[in-house]
């Protein structure tokens, strides 16, 4: 008798926020940490990778597909508890991303209004400590739920032990395919004041107004939720369907963090070849955190180029978009940028989101 669990030849395309990729050869829609295990166990059982999906927003699946298991993320729903001067929200691992920003705005709770707008799904959000506008989620997770994939066992890690860097974590490093995030726990403020630290978002409050003149809470919260969207809508990044800009995985690139002695000399190309601009950039411990879209369009990438079906959005360099094309064609298009701009400031680019099935089945777990 047929598994009803298990699907067989799923196309991945519209599982993606980029509109790209061939079948699953077996898909398991998750919603119970049961299903987990079971899907889990008959990969095991037939000898075959997997491959654990959220929401697509930050993965690149090859023209032909996965061969193996698609263990799609599906669980839903959230608990809060009060925790003194603060709550704890734990959220299951499928819920929508932006969902949980805004409940948690409209609450009046403090710590991830700035995230406001990003696709995906809450369990992707530790794997590379999402982050935007001067805040990620590793500044307000508390606790990491997990499925050990070797023994399906579960585990609870803390916050603190969790490994967070810049777009980093255990579970994209050292622990990389090892867990499978089930759930994660969020300790917020209550009847929170916003904390903006990003320039671009201080800029739009001078001009517009600072949230100060509005309550603590969700009305202040909300003035930054909106203001982010609204930045965010402005560089494609929060994905419309009648936007042809947001087929995309977001930012392609990382800013890069260098040396201070390689920013020095970047620097001094810089004004040997005649400019009179400053050098962008931003500390980061003792070293420089530089903008990747700046460094891509200096190495003459710009915003609405095109190579043949995929290209660059017109609204940010830094969102490589699919306009009816393939993978193939965005990969190859991704490596002549990092070239141009190894080539112009010897800066490497690294990529932000997991190619699957490029050139044969992998192992992975993609961060959206």
């Amino acid at each position: 008798m047929p598994d009803p669990l298990i699907q067989e030849d799923i196309p991945l395309a519209g599982q993606t926020t980029l509109g790209l990729g061939g079948p699953a050869r077996f898909f398991i829609s998750c919603e119970t940490e049961e299903d987990m295990r079971y899907a889990l166990a008959f990969a095991e059982r037939n000898r075959l990778p997997l491959f654990v999906l959220g929401g697509g927003s930050n993965v690149i699946i090859a023209d032909t597909g996965f061969d193996g298991v698609v263990l799609r993320v599906a669980m839903r729903g959230w608990e809060l508890r009060d925790d003194g001067e603060n709550e704890l929200l734990r959220v299951a691992a499928g819920e929508p991303w932006d969902h949980v920003v805004g409940f948690c705005v409209q609450r009046g709770l403090g710590g991830l209004e700035c995230l406001s707008g990003i696709p995906g799904t809450a369990g992707a959000t530790p794997i590379q400590n999402v982050g935007a506008y001067g805040q990620d989620v590793a500044g307000a997770i508390h606790q990491v739920r997990v499925i050990h994939r070797p023994t399906g066992a579960l585990l609870t890690f803390a916050g603190s032990d969790c490994g967070f860097g810049y777009r980093s974590s255990r579970f994209k490093t050292s622990d990389a395919g090892t867990y499978i995030i089930t759930g994660v726990s969020f300790r917020l403020r209550k009847n929170a004041w916003p904390h903006i630290r990003y320039p671009e978002l201080e800029r739009l409050f001078v001009r517009e107004g600072y949230p100060e003149d509005a309550p603590p809470g969700a009305p202040a919260l909300g003035r930054v939720r909106n203001a982010v969207l609204s930045l965010r809508r402005g560089k494609g990044m929060v994905v419309d369907p009648a936007d042809p800009d947001t087929k995309s995985v977001g930012s392609f690139f990382m800013n890069p963090i260098i040396t201070e002695e390689a920013f020095a000399a970047i620097v001094e190309q810089w004004h040997a070849t005649g400019h009179s601009t400053e050098v962008p950039a931003f500390p980061a411990g003792r070293a420089r955190k530089i903008p990747a879209a700046w460094l891509v369009e200096q190495a003459g990438f710009v915003r609405g180029m095109v190579r043949g079906s995929v290209g660059i959005s017109e609204k940010h360099a830094l969102a490589l978009v699919n306009r009816a094309g393939t993978a193939a064609e965005l990969l190859a298009f991704a490596r002549e940028i990092q070239a141009g701009v190894f080539r112009r400031f010897s800066v490497v680019l690294e990529m932000e989101p997991v190619v699957v099935g490029t050139m044969k089945s992998q192992r992975g777990e993609s961060p959206a």
